[in-house]
């Protein structure tokens, strides 16, 4: 008869650091796919942020649009400016007390805000005051017939735009925020 043969153990040792080890990686899998989601979401946020920060241009484009030159010469008590300055961060800007108000919020939760400057040198002051420089731009006149538009022999001038500087701030959940500018005439 035979004897039976002692079991030394040692499978059952090498099973426990193969199930410890799977224990492991299976977490670290875990970790690893809660971060992707989460940075997936912090980027739809921040996407989220520059698409709501349109509605700010847009509302400031409207207002814009909205004023004549006497309101445009000066500055405003809030959201605008009637001369670019050098300094302007948006990062450090006051916007509780410059921006725009009340702010406008979309349908994402965004609270956007926005400031205008005229890209003029001397603020308070017409685009044709002395020592004023602006950034425009002239759009010649034109005519429906085949020569340029003129009058006689005098051609017919164009008509000056200034340019315009709008800076909108989007404020989001999860303490998202976008800066976003755009310049227009």
């Amino acid at each position: 008869m035979k004897t039976i043969r002692k079991q030394k153990g040692v499978v059952l040792f090498i099973a426990l650091i193969v199930l410890v080890a799977m224990s492991l990686a299976g977490v670290a899998l875990w970790r690893s796919i809660g971060t992707g989601v989460l940075i997936a979401g912090n980027i739809a946020m921040q996407r989220g942020a520059v698409t709501s920060s349109d509605v700010g241009i847009e509302s400031a484009r409207t207002w814009l649009m909205a004023q004549g030159p006497t309101v445009l010469n000066n500055t405003q008590p809030r959201a605008y400016v009637s001369s670019w300055d050098e300094r302007f961060d948006a990062t450090t800007f006051n916007w509780d007390a410059q921006g725009s108000t009340p702010p406008v919020t979309d349908s994402a939760g965004f609270s956007v805000q926005y400031v205008v400057h005229r890209l003029c040198s001397v603020p308070n002051a017409g685009h044709n005051a002395p020592n004023q420089q602006c950034l425009t731009v002239n759009v010649a006149g034109g005519s429906s017939g085949r020569a340029a538009g003129s009058y006689g022999i005098m051609p017919l001038s164009g008509t000056t735009y200034i340019y315009y500087r709008i800076t909108a701030r989007a404020l989001g959940p999860r303490n998202t925020v976008s800066y976003t500018q755009s310049i227009m005439y």
